[in-house]
């Protein structure tokens, strides 16, 4: 019986798409999902800093681009507690161009040789601390990524850890059939990106990014979110309940960089 309720419930539930219109749900089956890395170098030092950009700037992104992937995107801290960490966002639009870039890259001679400093970097004097990498995949109803227009503005990250991958998987069904991606856009938490972590840390996971002109905007939009009538209806179903689908909530708080494309 648990197992039936566990696979009922990862699908389109009666309940929550009958609330839906039908072109909505049918565009959610036309898009095929991406894929994105989310990659974080952690640095000790505006040295590490200033040769790792250079790297994904001048050698990374360009090579990227090449092979299919568009829109990387490259974030600093908006308020960094120590060194900034670089947050790279990936799109890739199968599974397979995600799989495929290492040996496509160690191919291609103009990325080896912009990437040089970057790649031979000696032990003592590494290009970054660590990289921490996860693999997300998009959710169905916003499949591919969203490129904001390109102005200042500031960029927030969020990741929802649930206790369980059924709770997961309910809090993923929320966004999409339970309709809160829809009450985003017309809130103004303008989404970039909604996606599932396959393969990363703090799973069962998923991860989300936001963008807002700037923090005033962030506020007050958030505010407009939390007193939006259709949101209380959907956060107050018992199946949604935040207590049974999230365990912990971290949010991160960025800017892009000048050669960013998103």
């Amino acid at each position: 019986m648990k197992r039936r309720r566990f696979i009922e419930s990862t699908l389109l539930t009666g309940s929550a798409t009958a609330l839906l219109p039908t072109a909505l749900l049918a565009d959610a089956g036309k898009k095929k999902q991406e894929f994105y890395e989310l990659r974080v170098y952690s640095l000790k030092s505006a040295t590490q800093q200033q040769l790792t950009e250079q790297y994904l700037a001048q050698a990374a992104i360009p090579a990227l681009n090449r092979l299919g992937a568009k829109h990387v995107g490259v974030f600093t801290e908006l308020q960094p507690e120590q060194q900034t960490r670089l947050f790279v966002v990936t799109p890739f639009p199968a599974l397979e161009d995600f799989t495929g870039m290492d040996v496509k890259l160690a191919k291609d001679i103009e990325y080896q040789q912009a990437a040089t400093d970057y790649l031979t970097a000696p032990a003592d004097a590494p290009a970054y601390e660590r990289i921490q990498s996860s693999l997300l995949k998009a959710f169905g109803f916003m499949p591919n990524i969203a490129v904001p227009p390109n102005k200042e503005r500031i960029f927030e990250l969020r990741r929802y850890e649930s206790p369980t991958e059924y709770a997961c998987k309910k809090k993923i069904e929320m966004f999409n059939e339970g309709g809160e991606i829809e009450v985003f856009k017309r809130t103004g938490l303008t989404p970039v990106f909604f996606g599932e972590t396959l393969i990363g840390e703090a799973r069962p996971n998923l991860t989300y990014m936001i963008t807002f002109d700037n923090m005033e905007a962030h506020d007050r939009n958030w505010q407009t979110f939390g007193s939006d009538a259709e949101w209380k209806r959907i956060s107050s179903m018992e199946e949604y309940a935040d207590k049974k689908l999230i365990s912990k909530i971290t949010r991160t708080f960025l800017k892009p960089t000048s050669y960013s494309q998103i």
